[in-house]
C-alpha cells in the first residue's frame, strides 16, 4: 500500500450504491489497492481482493448462504472476512490467521465510499442531497490518465473555459477574468466570486457572465455553486485516485427548479464536457502536480490552483504530486 496517511485516511467512492445488489460482488480499485465489494443483508463490505490461501481474487467468486467463496479452492469466508471452511480439508479447522483485510464503508450520496485507513473526519458534504426540492443527476464516472490533483485542478479551473470548452462553457472572444478572493482554512479551499463570462451555460442558449464559489474541501472533492437570476445550480465532484496516473472523476449537478432538460441530454452535455477535458489532461506534464510554486508559471486568475497547491503542501499530500 502507498505511504500516504492523507489519502489512506479519507473517503474515496468506488462503486455506485445502485450497482451492487444483495448477493452480488463488485471489483474495485484505488490508492494501488485492490478492493473486493459485495453486499450482505442489506450492508456493504470491503475487503482486500485477495484470497489468503494463494493469492486469487475474490471479486472472481461467488456468494453462497451468506459466505463470499474463493473461486480458486473454495475458501469460504464469512461476513466478518474469517475463513470458515477449507474444502479440501473439511474436517480442519481453518486457521485465525485466515482472516481477510476489511476497510471503512459509507453509503452516502448514492455511492459506496471507502476508507483504507482511519479517517478523522466523515464524508465530504453535499448540502443539497437531502433538500427534496432539489433535482439531482449523477454524471459519469469519467476514467481519465492523469493524476488525481492535475483532475480536480482542472474542475476549478474556469480560465480554461474560453478554449477548452469554445462555444458550451467559455468565449475564446471573452476570456477577461476578474480578480477574485481565495481563504484557506481548517475546512479547505474557498474561491468566492469567480466570474466567467459564458456563451452557453449548462446547455442553454443565453449568453451572460456566471459566477462561481468553489469549496475544496477534501484533496480530491470540491462542491461548486453557481447561482443564477432564475436558478441555483450546485455541483459535488470528487475523484478516486486509482493509481497516481490514473483517476476516475464522479459528478452530481443539483438545482433547486424542475429542470426542462431531459437527465440524459444533461450527462450528454457533461459527457461532452469531459471529452473535451480528458485529453489535454493525459498530455500534461509533468503528470503529478506540483506543489512547488516555482515549478510552474501563475497568474492573478490562477489563485484557486496557487491556494489548492499550498493547501496540499501543507497537509503532507505525496500521492499523484510532485
Amino acid at each position: 500500500m502507498i505511504n500516504d496517511p492523507v489519502l489512506i485516511d479519507d473517503w474515496h467512492p468506488i462503486e455506485l450504491s445502485q450497482e451492487l445488489k444483495e448477493g452480488e460482488i463488485a471489483a474495485a480499485r484505488v490508492l494501488g489497492e485492490d478492493i473486493v465489494l459485495w453486499r450482505l443483508k442489506g450492508e456493504v463490505l470491503a475487503w482486500r481482493d485477495l484470497c489468503l490461501h494463494r493469492g486469487a481474487r475474490l471479486s472472481l467468486g461467488r456468494v453462497e448462504d451468506d459466505n463470499l467463496v474463493c473461486p480458486y479452492h473454495g475458501w469460504v469466508y464469512n461476513g466478518e472476512g474469517q475463513c470458515i471452511r477449507i474444502p479440501a480439508h473439511p474436517d480442519q479447522a481453518p486457521p485465525k490467521k485466515a482472516r481477510t483485510r476489511s476497510y471503512r464503508v459509507q453509503e452516502r450520496y448514492g455511492m459506496v465510499w471507502v476508507s483504507l485507513g482511519d479517517p478523522a473526519h466523515d464524508v465530504p458534504s453535499f448540502p443539497e442531497w437531502d433538500e427534496p426540492n432539489y433535482h439531482k443527476t449523477f454524471c459519469g464516472p469519467y476514467d481519465i490518465r492523469a493524476s488525481g490533483p492535475r483532475v480536480l485542478e482542472n474542475f476549478v479551473d474556469v480560465a480554461h473555459f474560453p478554449f477548452v470548452h469554445d462555444g458550451l462553457l467559455g468565449d475564446q472572444r471573452r476570456p477577461q477574468m476578474e480578480d477574485y478572493e481565495v481563504e484557506v482554512g481548517s475546512g479547505g479551499v474557498i474561491a468566492r466570486d469567480v466570474r466567467i463570462w459564458q456563451p452557453r451555460p449548462d446547455g442553454s442558449e443565453a449568453e451572460h457572465p456566471s459566477s462561481y464559489t468553489f469549496h475544496i474541501q477534501r484533496p480530491l472533492t470540491v462542491y461548486v455553486v453557481k447561482p443564477t437570476a432564475e436558478t441555483r445550480f450546485a455541483f459535488f465532484f470528487t475523484v478516486t485516485p486509482v493509481e497516481k496516473v490514473v483517476s476516475r472523476g464522479w459528478l452530481w449537478l443539483s438545482t433547486n427548479t424542475e429542470y426542462d432538460v431531459p437527465e440524459d441530454e444533461i450527462r450528454a452535455f457533461q459527457d461532452e464536457l469531459f471529452d473535451q477535458d480528458i485529453p489535454v489532461l493525459e498530455s500534461q506534464r509533468p503528470e503529478m502536480l506540483p506543489l512547488d510554486l516555482q515549478a510552474e508559471l501563475h497568474l492573478r486568475s490562477d489563485r484557486t490552483a496557487i491556494a489548492y497547491r499550498r493547501w496540499l503542501n501543507d497537509l503532507g499530500l505525496t500521492f499523484g504530486t510532485a
